[in-house]
């Protein structure tokens, strides 16, 4: 599967007013624009993230499909444990298998209350990469989410 990282906006802008299903961010002039669409070959989990003070990037939000879970504690984003070392751009930023497992795993440890709704999340993950193994239908990923 192949799961991306794409900008949510300015931290101190945005964070407060996230909620599922959120389409849009305010910029740092006060508009409001949509956000980056999520890549086509997208298949995965989507994480969107925002910018803190000092160039500091964290994980705010997971999607797949219709699941939309907005995260109460953000999970830094750390260059190596879970880029690979590699840098985020205006575009989404593919993420492979092992590396969106080990972002998860943040997500669930720092996010204790939102256990149960990642689980479904994650559920619904290994339906779809299992029905894929398996010659089945293959399923809509978050490159097609319910809520953008």
């Amino acid at each position: 599967m192949v799961h991306a990282l794409r900008y949510h906006g300015d931290f101190q802008l945005n964070f407060d007013a996230l909620a599922p299903g959120a389409t849009g961010m305010i910029a740092e002039g006060g508009d409001r624009v949509p956000l980056v669409p999520w890549p086509g070959a997208m298949d995965g989990v989507g994480f969107s993230y925002m910018e803190r003070r000092g160039r500091k990037f964290v994980v705010v939000r997971v999607q797949f499909e219709e699941h939309d879970v907005v995260l109460p504690v953000p999970v830094p984003l750390d260059p190596e444990r879970h880029l690979g070392y590699r840098r985020l751009g205006p575009e989404p930023t593919p993420l492979s298998d092992p590396l969106a497992s080990t972002l998860l795993d943040d997500v669930i440890e720092l996010n204790p209350d939102r256990t149960s709704e990642i689980a479904l999340l994650l559920n619904r993950v290994n339906q779809v990469r299992r029905s894929r193994r398996d010659g089945g239908a293959t399923g809509a990923g978050a490159g097609t989410p319910a809520a953008g």
